[in-house]
Formats: structure tokens, C-alpha cells, sequence
């Protein structure tokens, strides 16, 4: 294995035995046969998965190795969910530079295939502020990828690669400091094309007046009704606001114009009701909330929730029995160039129907395009995040409304994320997310495919 010959063992001992053990548990499966994960988590909607063949368990690697708060940098595991990354550099007055939504997203995860949020407008993507990546590839080899060394072109294809290349063993991540509170200001718009333009002039100065602007995102509730939510770190707070009770985040930007939260509130407020999806649930009704266990109250245990009527076809089942007309799951992020976002607005209103809408401005860190998700280098786009379902009308085949949206998006020189279901053909499918860099990848460092193709597995599955 490759790595810093010098580095101390007080940090890194128990993370080279669980390397060794793993490298051992993949020699010992049979010559050429497929290879995936043993994971007991998943923040993927693709739930008709029935992935075949040995699994390797990796649950060794959920732990933050080491922060180092004078270099803003920490050593982490592939399998560290954000939610331990997060309260492990909080303790030293840092966080990552990208923090995903939910917490139980993991940092290999946001890697291979992608995150946001609402730094993302000046921080770009989670893969943008790794500086080494040490992978166990599908030729059953540990190599460390960096942008000076003879992987950086894994380090390069790897974004967007949900693990058909490798698998994320350890990274090591850049941090920035924080301040205690986060002070929240909704700006209400009556107008898409206004907020649009508001937001391209928001990423493009970082400022807002006297304000400095630190987070950056919105929300669409109807044509007439979008609030951008401009938010900077603070040293002190009047008062802080907990979403974690009765109280509902989503609900806040249309009732008050300024707010505060502590840091940590701040990064997970989405969390607790997953945006505003644990109303499926009953778990945004007062008396429902009340009897709900806060500790239950988060997007991992919604998940779960989904997998399981999904699994068993239960709302299927039900609607059918009620005469309902059977439903599209709608479930997906895209983005769009920010200058085409009214466009594709107008579009989302007329054909899907669907809100609320998440916005979240995004603008890549690096002068040269991530080639499986080749957004523009100096470019603003804008993240449209909607998940929720749409009845069938009579003669509209399943993926119908899914597969407008992926012509749509596709038109306006955007692309989508591959976390849900994906309709292209292979050749639209290749076109979008750079075939040639891909095969060029693959056959590097997974020669003989033991692990599943990204397309058969973000499609065919």
C-alpha cells in the first residue's frame, strides 16, 4: 500500500489493520468474481437494488482519525458519517468545507456521489476539498490518489463514480473555522427571474450590503412565493431557534425575516424533518410530534421508512384498493445554469407540479471540469432539489414525469444527479457523464469489472 512512510501510528494504527484485513477478506473471494459493499445504511433511492455476489464488510471504517485545527485539515475513514465528522471538528472550532444535508450521509459517500449544500456557492462540491484519497480499487489494490501523483486521474473520476471504480478507505479533507451562531436572513421574492438574479449576484460578490455571506440557499413554495436564505456566522446571538421540537425549519423562512441558530443547528436543520418530507409521515402533525421520539426524528429513520413501503409496495397496495391513480416517484437533484433556472421553473410548474423546490447555488472551486459530472468551471448553476410523487395520468408509461425532467435538464446544459432513479439511454447516459474518462478509469484500476458497471448500476438496476 501505498502512503506517508512518516506518519504516526498513535493516529493511523488501528486505521492500517482494518486495510490489512479487508485486503485479506478480498483475496480470499473467489478469482473474478463480483465485488460490492456490505453496508447496513444507504442514502441512495434506488431501492429495487438486488445487487449479487460476496460483500465486504466495511464498517471498520467509520472513524475520524485525526483533526489538526493549525493545518484546517482532518484524516477521516470512508464510512464516517457527517454527523460524527461534523461534531468531531466542532470540537476544535472547525467543520468541512461542504456539509451534506443529512447527517447520516457518509463522507465516502459524498464523494463518490456527490453533496451539497449551502456553502457550496463558494466551497463547490465535498470532492473538491480532498487533498489524498486512498482507495481500494476493484483490481483489489490500495493506492493513494492525489493531484501531484501518478492517480491523480483517479482522484480526478472518482466524483460521481458511486464506487464502480474503488472504494473510499481514508481522506484527508481541508476544514475552515467557524463561529459559535448563524444569523438567517429570508428574502422573500414574488418572482422567479428576480431570484435568480438575485442569486448569480449573491455568488458573484459573496455579499449582501454590509453582510458577508457564508450560506447561500432557498425555497420555492409556489410560483409566487420563493425565499432565499442569506446566512453568516456570528459571535453572538440575541436568542436562538430549535427545529428539533415542535418547531418546523421549513416553516420559519415564510414566518420570521431574521433568525439564529447555533452552528451545529444550523448545519442540520434540514435533518429533522428531511427538508420538509416527514410530513408523508405524520411527524409534522402537533399531536403526531409530540408523541414522535425526538431522537427518531431524522432523515435516516424517513429513509427506512420508504425502503420499507417501497419493499413491500405498501402505498401501492393501498391507493390501488382506493381507486387512486397509481403514482411516479419523483425523487431527484439537478442542476441548471443559474441564467436558466426561470426556464426550468416554468417547466417544473407546468408538467410535475411538485413543492416545495430546495435552490442551492453552486459554483466549482476548481479551474478544470470533474470529468464523470462535467459542470463548467466558472460557472454559476443552481441545485433544484424536489422529492415527492406524481399521479400517472391514463396512457403515461412508469418514469414518465422522470424522464421530462432529464430531457429538460439536459436542453438547458445541466445535468443530474444519479442517487435515484435514471431513465437515459446509454448513449444520452454517456454523453452526459463523459463515457470516454469513465472506460478510460475503469479499465485502470477495475480491468477485469468485478465491480458493477455505473451505468448498469445507476440504470439497469
Amino acid at each position: 500500500m501505498e502512503g506517508d512512510p512518516g506518519r504516526s501510528t498513535r493516529h493511523y494504527g488501528v486505521h492500517d489493520r482494518a486495510v490489512a484485513a479487508l485486503r485479506a477478506r478480498y483475496d480470499a473471494l473467489p478469482a473474478g468474481s463480483p465485488v460490492r459493499l456490505a453496508k447496513r445504511t444507504s442514502n441512495l433511492f434506488r431501492f429495487g437494488d438486488r445487487t449479487t455476489g460476496p460483500g465486504l464488510d466495511v464498517s471498520a471504517f467509520d472513524r475520524v482519525l485525526e483533526v489538526d485545527a493549525r493545518r484546517r485539515t482532518a484524516q477521516v475513514q470512508g464510512m464516517v458519517t457527517y454527523e460524527r465528522l461534523v461534531e468531531a471538528t466542532l470540537r476544535h472550532g472547525m467543520m468541512p468545507l461542504v456539509v451534506p444535508q443529512l447527517k447520516t450521509i457518509t463522507l465516502g459517500g459524498a464523494v463518490a456521489g456527490l453533496g451539497i449544500e449551502s456553502t457550496s456557492y463558494r466551497s463547490g462540491l465535498p470532492h473538491e476539498s480532498v487533498r489524498e484519497l486512498e482507495v481500494l480499487t476493484g483490481d483489489g489494490q490500495v493506492v493513494v490518489a492525489r493531484a501531484d501523483n501518478e492517480h491523480a486521474g483517479l482522484l480526478r473520476a472518482f466524483p460521481n463514480s458511486y464506487g464502480t471504480l474503488g472504494y473510499a478507505l481514508r481522506l484527508e479533507i481541508e476544514l475552515e473555522p467557524v463561529r459559535p451562531y448563524v444569523r438567517l436572513r429570508h428574502r422573500r421574492f414574488h418572482d422567479l427571474a428576480a431570484a435568480a438574479a438575485a442569486l448569480d449576484q449573491l455568488v458573484a460578490t459573496g455579499r449582501d450590503g454590509d453582510h458577508q455571506v457564508d450560506f447561500l440557499d432557498g425555497v420555492v413554495f409556489d410560483r409566487r412565493d420563493i425565499v432565499l436564505t442569506l446566512a453568516s456566522f456570528v459571535d453572538d446571538a440575541p436568542s436562538t431557534s430549535d427545529y428539533t421540537g415542535q418547531k418546523i425549519y421549513y416553516r420559519s423562512l415564510r414566518e420570521r425575516a431574521v433568525d439564529h441558530l447555533t452552528v451545529h443547528d444550523y448545519l442540520w436543520r434540514w435533518d429533522t424533518d428531511w427538508f420538509w418530507c416527514s410530513r408523508a409521515f405524520g411527524a409534522q402533525h402537533p399531536l403526531v410530534r409530540r408523541l414522535w421520539p425526538r431522537r427518531y426524528r431524522r432523515s435516516d429513520v424517513y429513509h427506512h421508512l420508504v425502503a420499507l413501503d417501497r419493499r413491500h409496495r405498501l402505498t401501492e397496495r393501498l391507493d390501488r384498493r382506493r381507486g387512486r391513480p397509481p403514482q411516479e416517484a419523483v425523487v431527484q437533484d439537478i442542476e441548471v445554469p443559474v441564467g436558466r433556472l426561470p426556464e426550468f421553473m416554468d417547466f417544473f410548474h407546468r408538467e410535475i407540479g411538485i413543492s416545495p423546490i430546495w435552490l442551492c447555488p453552486l459554483r466549482l472551486r476548481s479551474d478544470s471540469p470533474w470529468p464523470l459530472y462535467p459542470l463548467k468551471p466558472g460557472e454559476t448553476y443552481v441545485n433544484v432539489g424536489f422529492w415527492s410523487s406524481v399521479p400517472l395520468r391514463p396512457g403515461q408509461r412508469p418514469g414518465h414525469h422522470n424522464r421530462l425532467i432529464e430531457d429538460e435538464v439536459a436542453a438547458l446544459g445541466g445535468h443530474k444527479s444519479l442517487y435515484s432513479t435514471v431513465h437515459y439511454s446509454p448513449e444520452e447516459f454517456w454523453a452526459q457523464y463523459d463515457g470516454a474518462a469513465y472506460t478510460a478509469a475503469k479499465r485502470a484500476y477495475d480491468p477485469d469489472g468485478r465491480l458493477p458497471d455505473l451505468y448498469d448500476k445507476c440504470v439497469r438496476t
